[in-house]
């Protein structure tokens, strides 16, 4: 089992480099080139999402993007640091709730997005932040140029 980890600030122009790495090492993973693209997309909306619950929480930790390499199965993890006690307060005002509001909506279109591009999704909420796992199957054992 193989696992590249990539750690990268939650600016908005890093989603691109994210995007490019995963799909580099699905494909040397064997997952099937018609998938690279979903695969690509799919990660893309992750970690758009984790900074964009980064910049709204005001958290300065990198998202984690963890590629994992198994024997039949290629898996995606992208991490924010967004705790499920990472609530806004009451006291932000009405502005501000409605900000919110539209920042829930986005996320939710988000996770539509990702889910109707992969398969296999996980998206759970802990002590140490938000977690989607994404999954797609390999056709090929992994070869080594």
């Amino acid at each position: 089992m193989a696992t590249v980890e990539l750690r990268f600030s939650a600016l908005p122009e890093h989603v691109r480099t994210a995007r490019l790495v995963a799909a580099a090492v699905a494909r040397r993973a064997g997952v099937d080139e018609a998938v690279l693209d979903e695969v690509r997309l799919a990660v893309g909306e992750a970690c758009s999402r984790a900074v964009g619950l980064h910049e709204s929480h005001d958290i300065t930790s990198p998202v984690r993007v963890l590629l994992i390499e198994d024997e039949k199965k290629f898996s995606i993890e992208v991490g924010d640091g967004v705790s499920d006690h990472s609530g806004t307060s009451g006291a932000h005002g009405e502005a501000e709730g409605a900000a919110g509001s539209d920042a829930e909506g986005e996320d939710e279109m988000g996770l539509a997005v990702i889910s109707g591009l992969v398969d296999d999704v996980e998206v759970t909420t802990g002590e140490d932040g938000g977690l989607i796992r994404m999954s797609w199957p390999t056709t090929t054992a992994a070869t080594l140029p």
